[in-house]
Order: structure tokens, then C-alpha cells, then sequence
């Protein structure tokens, strides 16, 4: 399931390096561009933004009308999912995303797993309006949470805590934690399929808070649940790229890269490039991972920091991309300085 096209990132992902990597930028789509905030505005809340096909469209084609991107990324938000197994979403301004917070697996019951991605559709609509807009040669990205992350926000209730609660399950409650990822796996499994269905030719995985994990609880909560999806994901037919990011993976990586069946690996801010040499598969596609803070600064500095990350992977298919996602405070210019590095050599 899943029509790859023909697009340079599609290739690079298929395993071919490119002389000038494509490009695209995590939050691509977002507050550092004042067409997005004008849209925005429209919107009662963030939620509302999502869920409204027309807008999500457009928020998901502004970057590559503006810097000609070599990928769109669905406009949405990883915990969608959550929304619609039941859980209450809101964001809450200079707060960030509170979910209601669960205390078991079966919290997480009410909802049958395809019915959870049913209740999404307007994604799916956001997904196949802009594949019918965008141009042949640019692909379009699909994403969800990993398994780990978006169950961490389920037992916490919101994003900005110290992450010990979902640790201690995972310490503790080892089996209890598995039956939340289990259902989170199943749900987000049936979600992807139906955003490939739309349209999308290649998805992405995010493990925003695989960082500093313990080596045996990465395998258990990291490496395991995410060969779980991606093996899910294949049974289930869908063939087209899977890019796994999880941030913040350090030395576990190429067990991450060997172990999960993911296409590719995203590579977050303290990537080395002589480690991903070393360690990874010569065939296997890297993407990232330009430090977000560098591309404020802007500069010499940024400059020479694009052409070393680009001839580091000389050789090997590579996707140029950050190490995390776009800032609001981030210049246009310095956005367009890096692809015009890049693209000029």
C-alpha cells in the first residue's frame, strides 16, 4: 500500500544518495513564518486548526510555496491520537498540551482502536488535499507519536514535566506500561495506514522523548514498541518509508537503526557524524540534524555547519533536516541561506 512517486526524497529514502541532499525542516510548517500566524488567528484554538481540513491544507503547503521544500509534513500534532481514543486534549497557552491522565491500561479501553482512527478524518482529508496540490516531485510526509511518547503524555497529563512518572511505570509497571503501548500501537497502526491511503508517501515516526533512558528501558519502552508498529504497519500492507526519530538515542541508535525495521533514522541536535559513520550501515538513509538554535544565529558559523553536515554524508542518502523542529523566533532569511548552501554547493 503506498504509491512511493518519484520525488528526490523518495529516492534518498529508497536507498540512493543524492549529489545535494533534499531538504525539509521539522515545524516547517509553523509560528517562524507570519503567513501561518495570520492563519492561525482564524482558528478558536489549536485543535480546532487541526481538525479543519482548509486550514491544515494550507499550513502544510505555505513552507514549500515559500522555500520550495523538497517535502510537506501533514500539518497536525502527535497527540491527535490521544483526542481520539477518548482522552481529553487541550493547549493551553505559555502551558503546552494537558491530557487527561490515565491510571491503568484500561483507561484506554473505551475506545476500540479503529474507531480511534476513524474519528480522525479530517486528517485524512488534510492528507489527500494536499497531495492533490502539491507538486509530483515533492513528497508528502505523514507522521505519529511513538508508541513511548505519546503513552508518556497519557501518564503524565501534559508535556512539561521531568518525565519520572511514565519512567517509574516503566521501572515499576512494566507490564501495565506495555498494555497502554500495546493499545497506542494498534490505534496509531490503523492511523498511518489511512494517512498512506490519502496519500502520504512516507511516514514519520516521532520519539520526542526517547532522551536519556536507561540502555534495557530503551529496548523495552523504544526499540521493542517501535518494531512492534512498524512489523504492524507492514502486515497491514502499507510499504512505503518509515524515518524513526528518537531524540536523544545517543549510543543506542544503531541498536534503534538494526532493531525497529524503520527505513531510515532521524538524528537529533548531538549527533555525531563520525558515530553515524561508524555505526550505521553505509546503505541505511540518515536525516537531520542542523542545530535549530544555529539556523537563529544565522552566519559564517551556519554556513560552514550546512557544508560539513552535507559532506559528512557524502556518499550516503541523506536527507538535510534539523535536529529538532524550527523555532518561532527563527529568521526567513537564515531558512533561505541554508537551502541556497545547499542547493548551490
Amino acid at each position: 500500500m503506498g504509491q512511493t512517486g518519484t520525488s528526490k526524497l523518495i529516492s534518498v529514502l529508497g536507498g540512493t544518495p543524492a549529489k545535494r541532499p533534499p531538504v525539509w525542516m521539522m515545524r516547517q510548517a509553523g509560528r517562524h513564518l507570519p503567513e501561518y500566524l495570520e492563519l492561525r488567528a482564524r482558528a478558536r484554538d489549536f485543535l480546532d486548526f487541526c481538525y479543519t481540513p482548509s486550514m491544515a491544507t494550507e499550513a502544510t503547503l505555505q513552507p514549500v510555496r515559500r522555500y520550495g521544500m523538497d517535502a510537506a509534513i501533514l500539518f497536525a500534532d502527535i497527540l491527535l491520537i490521544l483526542d481520539a481514543m477518548g482522552l481529553g486534549v487541550e493547549f493551553e497557552k505559555g502551558v503546552g498540551p494537558i491530557v487527561q491522565q490515565i491510571d491503568s491500561a484500561a483507561d484506554l479501553g473505551t475506545v476500540p482502536a479503529q474507531k480511534a482512527a476513524d474519528r480522525l478524518a479530517p486528517v485524512y482529508e488534510t492528507v489527500s488535499r494536499v497531495r492533490a496540490e502539491l507538486p509530483g516531485d515533492t513528497a508528502l510526509v505523514g507522521f505519529a507519536g511513538s508508541p513511548w511518547t505519546v503513552s508518556l503524555y497519557a501518564i503524565e497529563g501534559r508535556g512539561k514535566t521531568d518525565k519520572s512518572l511514565a519512567w517509574r511505570w516503566a521501572h515499576g509497571k512494566p507490564d501495565e506500561l506495555a498494555a497502554v503501548m500495546d493499545y497506542v500501537i494498534e490505534a496509531t497502526a490503523h492511523y498511518l495506514v489511512r494517512q498512506v491511503e490519502a496519500g502520504a508517501n512516507a511516514l514519520m515516526l516521532f520519539d520526542s522523548w526517547a532522551e536519556g533512558l536507561p540502555d534495557n528501558i530503551f529496548r523495552e519502552v523504544i526499540i521493542r514498541p517501535t518494531a512492534k508498529l512498524v512489523t504492524l504497519l507492514r502486515e497491514m500492507g502499507v510499504t512505503v518509508p518509515v524515518i524513526g526519530f528518537p531524540r536523544g538515542a545517543a549510543a543506542m541508535l544503531p541498536e534503534y537503526a538494526e532493531l525497529t525495521g524503520v527505513t531510515a533514522v532521524g538524528l537529533d541536535t548531538a549527533a555525531v557524524p563520525s558515530f553515524v559513520k561508524a555505526s550505521l550501515p553505509a546503505q541505511m538513509p540518515v536525516q537531520g540534524h542542523l542545530d535549530p538554535l544555529l539556523l537563529i544565529e544565522g552566519g559564517e558559523r551556519l554556513d560552514a555547519r550546512v557544508r560539513e553536515l552535507v559532506a559528512a554524508y557524502q556518499g550516503r542518502p541523506h536527507i538535510f533536516n534539523l535536529g529538532h523542529g524550527i523555532r518561532p523566533e527563527t529568521p526567513i532569511a537564515n531558512v533561505e541561506r541554508v537551502l541556497k548552501v545547499i542547493r548551490e554547493g
